[in-house]
């Protein structure tokens, strides 16, 4: 397996745990970012080490996912999910992108939410991809 894809399911995981993290210590704006932070890593992982392609340069997790959901399957429950996390990557950082203040605005129901995909996508990601840090390379 390509060290690149390993790299980014690698950093995938540690985002998680981040996005862990924050919501553990009530900072749900950081801990929603995280979370699709990890959702992306995995996706970018994926398209890496399952596609056998470059992934297209965005940060939108539906359209990540469009290009590699024969290679991932996350059930209907989460991809319905997956706009509410991809805007986190705006949203939750910057005031008035959406939010007058994100870091008062966004809800622990939000950031659970968030983590709930952000766990299966990587939980996935790492069973269709093989665990992070093997040395395996193709």
């Amino acid at each position: 397996m390509r060290r690149e894809a390993l790299n980014w399911l690698a950093e995938a995981e540690v985002d998680l745990g981040r996005a862990e993290r924050a919501f553990n210590n009530n900072d749900y704006a950081l801990a929603a970012f995280m979370s699709q932070q990890a959702c992306e890593k995995a996706f970018k992982a994926a398209y890496l080490a399952l596609a056998r392609s470059i992934y297209p340069r965005t940060h939108d997790l539906t359209n990540l996912y469009d290009g590699i959901r024969g290679f991932l399957s996350l059930g209907e429950r989460i991809e319905s999910m997956l706009a509410e996390v991809s805007q986190y990557y705006t949203i939750a950082r910057y005031p008035n992108a959406g939010l007058e203040r994100p870091s008062r605005s966004i809800t622990r129901m939000q950031a659970e939410r968030a983590l709930e995909v952000a766990r299966e996508v990587v939980r996935v990601a790492r069973e269709k991809i093989g665990g992070a840090g093997s040395s395996r390379e193709d």
